[in-house]
């Protein structure tokens, strides 16, 4: 079977020059006679591709040497408990910016570590916009200021990076992280897992600055605590080789395409194509407000709902799968992350455009 075009909001597609990559290296890795799947983590081979996969993320995102960059185990949502008790103490107040399901799920966590405070709410209409910074109400002495930068379910995405006034600011980035340059000294934490732009599931990216580092609280087990993933190069345990060595695989990758600013250039016409098409027919219908929305996740609703069975069947005869919106949303939702290739958004644009011909 011919590949089909992913628009999976994750696990989502990896390059094809990366997988034809993985495809050659699984028997014989680096010249082992083992796979990447059997090497020891301690290895002297996985120990330097390691180093080399920072190094490259470095590059990328120009981390400054200030900033530790960690690869944690337990995805995104790990963090959401691993944020608090690395940065708040107990009896602390948090700030937490809530414009969607990603950023509620981490309030619902750090609520059993600290007090929060919630300083601005979209929920009012469904997670449809991110609320104006100048009606935020924050703590007076907060531990930090969490935000997710991007909604995956929703389709929202802040189109400004929030003034913490002081306070360390921790972003969850995992479904924007590498898509565009980001200023990396603006944050005290920053964190994303894997499974949109980094590679597989199982590991996670954490980019922390580094006086942030040894504030845990005393009960925090070491595997929670990011001083102990520091201090062993994120190797206190067996970490996860297989996806540890894909992620290294993208970042050399996303250098070879230009870096950054070239991929941003790519997404921003990814995402205006498709957001013209919806805008310009009657039949399908993006809720987000226009400055708010995202350019990674592209959610669309039908006009006639009835329809939406149809779409998701035709849509994958036509090799387009993994279409279908979050099951508490519903609709549609292109997923176009840097994988997705310009011309899997231009084939669904035409899909859609046939659709509604015959459809509408």
């Amino acid at each position: 079977m011919s590949r089909v075009y992913n628009f999976s909001a994750g696990p989502a597609v990896i390059p094809d020059a990366v997988l034809e990559r993985i495809r050659q290296d699984i028997p014989d890795w680096n010249s082992t006679g083992m796979s990447i799947m059997e090497v020891s983590h301690r290895s002297r081979e996985f120990v330097e591709a390691a180093a080399k996969a920072e190094q490259d993320l470095r590059e990328l995102l120009a981390i400054p040497d200030q900033y530790s960059v960690l690869f944690p185990q337990g995805g995104a949502t790990l963090q959401f408990a691993m944020v608090p008790l690395n940065l708040a103490a107990d009896g602390d107040t948090a700030d937490y910016v809530l414009t969607g399901s990603w950023s509620k799920k981490a309030i619902e966590e750090a609520r059993k570590f600290c007090t929060v405070n919630v300083v601005a709410d979209s929920s009012d209409r469904k997670f449809t916009y991110v609320p104006a910074e100048d009606s935020w109400r924050r703590s007076k002495d907060a531990a930090y200021l969490h935000y997710c930068a991007n909604e995956t379910i929703a389709g929202v995405e802040f189109p400004f990076i929030p003034d913490s006034l002081g306070v360390p600011l921790v972003c969850d980035m995992s479904s924007t992280i590498l898509s565009r340059p980001v200023d990396v000294t603006q944050f005290g934490v920053i964190y994303a897992g894997a499974q949109k732009n980094i590679g597989p599931a199982g590991i996670t990216l954490v980019v922390v600055r580094k006086d942030l580092l040894k504030k845990a609280r005393s009960i925090t087990p070491s595997l929670l605590d990011y001083s102990v993933y520091d201090q062993s190069d994120s190797m206190s345990n067996t970490p996860p080789v297989f996806t540890w060595y894909v992620a290294g695989l993208v970042f050399e990758h996303l250098l070879s395409q230009g870096g950054l600013e070239a991929v941003a250039r790519v997404n921003e016409r990814k995402a205006k194509k498709l957001y013209a098409a919806i805008d310009a027919s009657d039949f399908f219908n993006n809720p987000v407000e226009e400055n708010c929305r995202s350019r990674m996740n592209v959610p669309f609703v039908l006009a006639d709902p009835l329809l939406d069975a149809k779409f998701i069947v035709e849509a994958g005869m036509a090799g387009l799968t993994n279409l279908e919106g979050h099951r508490s949303v519903g609709g549609m939702r292109a997923s176009i992350y840097n994988a997705m290739p310009e011309a899997g958004v231009d084939t669904l644009i035409q899909f859609m455009r046939e659709f509604e011909r015959t459809n509408g």
